[in-house]
């Protein structure tokens, strides 16, 4: 019977031992965290018509057109491309396009951003951009802000219209 009891022991404090061996490992915290914006944006209508997927940049004492250059293609945040589903078919500004999911880029400068759709999903940043893949272009009017905001943000108004802002930019994307 004391035998029986040792081994029990033993075996137990043989798990025990083992489960430490195999913890699951975490990576630290995103200094750039993933975060999504949808249409309709009230809590009571459930049924989104349009959703995206993005890394949210901090400027961290630097400029704006250092993370995201003017004249070039731009992941639009950080890390992969973000991605942009909609539910039904709507209009990319003037564009007819189709319900389906898209990588969302831009190309910023001073006055105007042209927003990009494409075709090209899981991508990360926009090293493997293919204009080729494009699916619709909008030239979206860049306006000024008094308030600059630290963090990339994207978020949609009431009607549907899309709205990036970061340091002091503002671009608007307007959904039919």
């Amino acid at each position: 019977m004391k035998l029986f009891n040792v081994s029990a022991i033993c075996l137990l404090l043989a798990f025990s031992l083992n489960t430490e061996m195999h913890a699951q490992k975490f990576s630290k915290l995103d200094k750039s965290p993933m975060d999504a914006a949808a249409f309709p944006t009230s809590y009571k209508n459930p049924n989104k018509t349009i959703k995206v997927i993005y890394s949210r940049p901090q400027l961290n004492n630097r400029k704006l057109e250092d993370l995201a250059p003017w004249g070039k293609v731009w992941r639009l945040g950080a890390n992969e491309a973000a991605e942009i589903t909609f539910y039904e078919n709507t209009h990319f500004g003037d564009t007819p396009v189709k319900a389906g999911t898209y990588s969302l880029f831009a190309i910023p400068n001073d006055k105007t951003w042209t927003m990009i759709l494409n075709k090209d999903l899981n991508a990360w940043g926009a090293y493997s951009y293919n204009p080729d893949q494009d699916v619709a272009r909008y030239n979206a009017l860049v306006s000024i802000d008094a308030e600059s905001i630290e963090a990339f943000s994207i978020g949609f108004d009431e009607e549907g219209t899309m709205y990036l802002a970061w340091d002091t930019t503002r671009v608007a994307i307007p959904f039919k």
